[in-house]
């Protein structure tokens, strides 16, 4: 399927043309069938078979929606939905929230009366918006000449981002024209680009309303990705998550919808109060609420903006608020957040003066606060100068994947476990870890190591790149501790202590100091704890130690005892007391050098 906006000025034959050329009365209030006037959004479609194109000139090139509903499942390749809007000055923000989420447009203009000011305000609407594919019908040709009609219109849009667009005159009267509208129609949609069906589904909600028996009901141009019954999706507004009940498109029911279509969605979990036009049904988690955008204007300098407009997205029309950086770029901040990315485009609109002063896209929907004095100035030249979603990046440091995908940016940086790290950050992050643990050894020295959670809340990274970085850095880590490679020297004073400490043992080696002696010499639990780690010592007990290699001395004195031996054995050739043996022993059967047997007894393994 493909999506075409009408535009033009009030009664200049919009509908008119949709409903000759599908069929179906798009104006679905009875106000306006009263009227004779489009209020609010109308829809209508048809389909543009190879015969049908080349058929006769009149109606009978129409293809009725019966037939269009008939073939829905079947191939809709050649179906073209008209999102038809209002023309008059009153109804623009609905105009707007038709074509904002459209990428293609049909242009209206009467031959009998010519431009007219909507004209000139939908034309600047389509600009602001980007878009870049039309066609100009020029209508009521059984009234006028079209000839001047068709060449100042065409002259107009040469000048827009539309550019030089084919134009086909028409009466809906008499049926004049409709089967070359068709073939103009035909070759407008072969050129639109493919929808991506496995993108991230954002629907701008342009209808809201109720079905009894069905409840609420919202209606959107989904312009990619893909709905199914039982998806569940967020809306934009609350983050609240609904599911799919039922979905229609071309007036059938369908289990699922792919982009490019014209989709109503019948949605459980939320009634008809919980949600409003310009709001958008989202895939879950996949998009972020912007409060604030930086903006590339095309139109008005952003110094000769007012400061406060409407801007228009999709189909949302908020209040916004206008800072410029530079005369090209602005900051803006919204009345209510809104799901962009960068890449996004809409427009600023100025109700005051029924204008449309400039087109905006979204640069970077998640910019830095500008706190400082000439702040705007140093981010004009960075959004001129750099890559947004680079200078994201460095400015994040360290960003998920997702995130960077939530906001639109795709940049070239090094990504690592599901993450873009700045090269620069990288590159410098091992450095600083050395030097992190360098100044936690330096003002600990007793400490076996900084701990490496200590060290990520210093360096403000994810734990999942601690093990780069110590490795990069050339530390050591274990236990949850991270070291420089032949650290655990100790500090003089307790190397001193340790020294009479292991003079003393050599003599009666298994005669430990009581805990008086370590005192004396200064060694509490921290200092016997490095002394250990550093491989001088070896403590039994909080109060029981004794010099490095003495397990092994004391498996060696014990093979002179024949056979099992009791605890009184051992401390007699060990030469020591019960307070030492006994946790000696206990030691030993620890390691596996002792068994102790059912008796009470132990024996060398």
């Amino acid at each position: 399927m493909h999506v075409v906006a009408t535009a033009g000025h009030v009664d200049h034959g919009k509908s008119t043309v949709v409903r000759a050329l599908t069929g179906m009365e798009p104006d679905r209030l009875a106000e306006e069938q009263r009227r004779g006037l489009t209020v609010d959004l109308g829809f209508a479609w048809t389909r543009l078979s190879s015969d049908e194109t080349g058929g006769r000139d009149g109606a009978a090139g129409a293809v009725t929606a019966q037939r269009v509903a008939a073939g829905a499942a079947g191939g809709v390749d050649d179906v073209v939905a008209f999102v038809d809007v209002p023309g008059h000055e009153r109804f623009v923000p609905n105009m707007l929230a038709g074509a904002g989420p459209v990428t293609a447009a049909m242009f209206v203009v009467a031959a009998d009366e010519g431009w007219q000011a909507q004209s000139a305000e939908h034309l600047a609407a389509l600009d602001a918006f980007g878009v870049s594919r039309g066609l100009l019908v020029v209508t009521k040709t059984d009234r006028a000449d079209p000839g001047q009609v068709i060449a100042d219109a065409r002259a107009r849009m040469a000048a827009t981002t539309l550019g030089d667009v084919p134009a086909v005159a028409v009466s809906g009267r008499t049926g004049a024209g409709l089967a070359d509208l068709r073939h103009a129609l035909a070759a407008l949609v072969r050129g639109m680009p493919a929808p991506d069906a496995g993108a991230d589904v954002r629907l701008w909600a342009d209808r809201v309303f109720t079905i009894r028996g069905a409840g609420t009901v919202v209606t959107g141009t989904l312009g990619a990705g893909r709905i199914a019954v039982g998806d569940e999706l967020e809306l934009s507004g609350s983050g609240r998550r609904v599911t799919v009940r039922g979905l229609q498109a071309l007036g059938s029911d369908r289990d699922a919808v792919d982009a490019v279509a014209r989709v109503a969605v019948n949605l459980r979990g939320v009634d008809r109060s919980g949600l409003r036009r310009g709001e958008a049904l989202l895939t879950p988690g996949a998009w972020r609420p912007a409060s604030e955008a930086d903006v590339r204007l095309r139109g008005d300098k952003a110094g000769e903006l007012h400061r406060d407009l409407v801007l228009h997205v999709g189909a949302a029309a908020v209040s916004c608020r206008i800072r410029p950086l530079g005369d090209d770029t602005a900051r803006v901040t919204f009345r209510e957040p809104l799901p962009l990315r960068r890449g996004d485009t809409g427009l600023l609109r100025d109700p005051g003066e029924h204008r449309v002063p400039a087109g905006v896209e979204i640069l970077d929907p998640d910019p830095p606060a500008l706190r400082r004095r000439g702040a705007a100035r140093e981010r004009a030249r960075e959004l001129a100068e750099a890559d947004p979603a680079v200078a994201y990046v460095r400015r994040c440091g360290v960003v998920a994947a997702a995130e960077l995908h939530a906001r639109g940016f795709h940049p070239d940086v090094p990504v690592l476990d599901g993450l873009h790290v700045d090269a620069d950050l990288l590159a410098a992050l091992p450095a600083r870890a050395r030097d992190r643990v360098g100044a936690f050894t330096a003002s600990d020295p007793l400490a076996a190591g900084m701990p490496v959670d200590a060290l990520r809340r210093e360096l403000d990274v994810p734990a999942v790149l601690m093990p780069r970085i110590v490795d990069r850095a050339g530390l050591e880590c274990g236990d949850g501790l991270v070291r420089s490679p032949g650290a655990g020297g100790l500090p003089a004073a307790v190397d001193r202590a340790v020294a009479e400490l292991e003079r003393r043992l050599s003599a009666e080696p298994f005669r430990a100091p009581e805990a008086d002696d370590l005192a004396e010499l200064g060694l509490g639990q921290r200092e016997l704890a490095a002394a250990e780690r550093a491989n001088r010592l070896v403590r039994l007990t909080d109060t029981v130690v004794l010099a490095a290699g003495s397990l092994e001395r004391a498996a060696v004195e014990l093979r002179r005892l024949e056979g099992p031996f009791t605890v009184s054995e051992a401390r007699r050739v060990w030469a020591t007391t019960r307070r030492i043996a006994v946790p000696l022993l206990e030691r030993l059967d620890a390691d596996g050098v002792t068994r102790r047997r059912d008796d009470g007894t132990r024996e060398l393994s």
